[in-house]
């Protein structure tokens, strides 16, 4: 029998995708490049997404129909490439390639002082001499310029490697980016989900951030596309989760978890850190007032296997430092910067002990990364 390629399309139009039920033809999923050399064919299936569940089994019964439609003589195994009609997306790695820890910094609720957790434990680790990187990842409410008493700033353009990249801000020691310093202070940002992903996107892989030991993400309250954004965007090594110890703070801080958890983003938790866990007048600095309940996020350790990373106390100079643009990190002799300084080693030692706990594999590609 004289091999042609309506033989093999009647043939294919015999296998059905499983995903819809119709068959390859009529679905559109042959592609035009069917080649025939005598008895040998060769073709491609177009499948919508790459490392379709169906290609294998597809492709074989491809196989099956053309061999019993057009003749045992046909030589086509190992001959159907399965073709994606999209792109893989970048693998993780290829973003950041110089910054050896990506941290998250979450809240389930806004509130709780996530901004300012985030801006003191940057400062800390910086104090303890790593090379450090803060992304303000809240592009609805930024906050970190003014924190870092960056208002004014605008970040300029520069030249790298034949590039043109975004160069960071930097102040006390850390390198900063928001979409505040693109903004007018005083305009709302009205985008919807995917230009926020991609206004972050630009934030990452166009700019330069350099050399760096960690990254922190200062994410939005909640869980929400931009999360989804993130760890997809960047290999994640794990997050922090901010709460105060009030109820309805820890309930949010429990969906906080859990998102991170979850199979769509499977992030590992480093830790819970307890902000306003008790009030202490400056004049009474042994006192402790607990306002808001006492140990809460100390028992939503326990209950959910994550460590408790610090609890932050509410001290006047904390939100001073924030409204002024001097964090109170940047003084480790005092009660507070003490604090974020013990914070900052708890978060690196989590961090080593986790990869330490990773398999012999896994170890590898971390110290090739690095």
């Amino acid at each position: 029998m004289k091999i042609y390629p309506k033989l093999i399309l009647d043939a294919l139009s015999k296998v059905r995708y499983p995903g819809t039920g119709k068959d390859l033809v009529s679905a559109g999923m042959v592609d035009d490049d069917i080649r025939i050399e005598g008895n040998r064919v060769s073709l491609s299936l177009l499948f919508d997404k790459p490392n379709d569940p169906f290609a294998k089994s597809v492709v074989k019964a491809a196989e099956t129909a053309i061999i019993t439609y057009a003749g045992a003589e046909v030589e086509i195994k190992g001959n159907i490439k399965a073709v994606s009609r999209r792109p893989e997306r970048p693998e993780p790695e290829k973003f950041l390639p110089e910054v050896k820890h990506i941290i998250a910094v979450s809240s389930g609720k806004g509130g709780v002082g996530k901004s300012t957790i985030a801006a003191n434990l940057a400062v800390a680790l910086a104090g303890l001499g790593y090379r450090v990187g803060l992304l303000d990842a809240d592009i609805f409410g930024p906050s970190q310029p003014k924190m870092f008493c960056l208002e004014e700033s605008r970040p300029l353009m520069v030249e790298v490697g034949g590039r043109e990249l975004i160069e960071p801000v930097e102040n006390y020691g850390v390198k900063l980016l928001s979409m505040g310093f693109f903004v007018n202070r005083e305009d709302a940002i009205l985008w919807r989900g995917a230009m926020a992903g991609n206004a972050l996107k630009q934030l990452i892989a166009e700019a330069d951030w350099g050399e760096l030991d960690y990254f922190l993400i200062d994410l939005p309250p909640g869980t929400s596309d931009i999360h989804l954004t993130m760890v997809q965007t960047l290999p994640v090594t794990g997050a922090v989760v901010v709460t105060t110890p009030q109820e309805v703070a820890l309930a949010d801080a429990r969906k906080g978890i859990s998102m991170f958890r979850s199979d769509k983003i499977n992030v590992p938790i480093l830790g819970l850190i307890e902000n306003m866990a008790w009030f202490t007048p400056a004049e009474l600095p042994q006192n402790k007032y607990y306002l808001f309940g006492k140990d809460g996020g100390k028992r939503l350790t326990e209950e959910l296997g994550v460590p408790l990373l610090g609890q932050i106390p509410i001290v006047q100079s904390i939100c001073e430092g924030g409204d002024h643009g001097v964090p109170v990190a940047l003084n480790p002799d005092t009660i507070t910067g003490q604090a974020f300084r013990t914070l900052a080693v708890e978060v690196v030692s989590g961090i080593r002990k986790r990869e330490e706990e990773l398999p012999p594999t896994e170890r590898v590609k971390i110290l090739k990364k690095h």
